[in-house]
C-alpha cells in the first residue's frame, strides 16, 4: 500500500453527467429576508439588504431581491421619517393651542381641537 499523494495539479473528476455543480450565492437567502423586512421593518430590512447585496457582489453574483430590498427599504424609511416629522409638528402645534385654550373642545378657524 502506497501513501502517494496526488499531483498538485490534480482535479477531482466531474460528477456524473459531466456538469460541474453551480456555486451558491452567499447572499441570496439574506437578500430575500432583507426584502421582506424592508417592507415590515424598514431600517432593519434596508441594512440586511445592503449586507446581502455586498456579499453577493463580492462573490460575483447579482442579487435582485437584495437590490429591491435596498430600494424599498430606502423609500419606506424616507417616507417614515417624513411622516414622523409631520406628526411631531402637528402634535406640537396642537399642544401649543391647547396651552392657550385650556381643557375642553374648541373650534378655532374651522379646526376642532380637543384638549385635556
Amino acid at each position: 500500500m502506497s501513501n502517494a499523494q496526488p499531483p498538485s495539479n490534480f482535479q477531482p473528476a466531474p460528477p456524473p453527467g459531466g456538469y460541474m455543480p453551480v456555486a451558491q450565492d452567499p447572499g441570496r437567502t439574506l437578500g430575500i429576508v432583507g426584502l421582506v423586512l424592508s417592507i415590515v421593518a424598514n431600517v432593519i430590512g434596508l441594512i440586511i439588504s445592503i449586507i446581502a447585496f455586498t456579499k453577493s457582489k463580492k462573490a460575483g453574483f447579482k442579487n435582485t431581491p437584495a437590490l429591491a430590498g435596498i430600494i424599498i427599504g430606502g423609500i419606506l424609511t424616507a417616507i417614515s421619517i417624513i411622516v414622523t416629522i409631520i406628526v411631531i409638528v402637528v402634535a406640537v402645534k396642537v399642544a401649543g393651542h391647547c396651552a392657550d385654550l385650556g381643557p375642553g373642545v374648541h373650534v378655532e378657524g374651522g379646526v376642532t381641537y380637543t384638549c385635556s
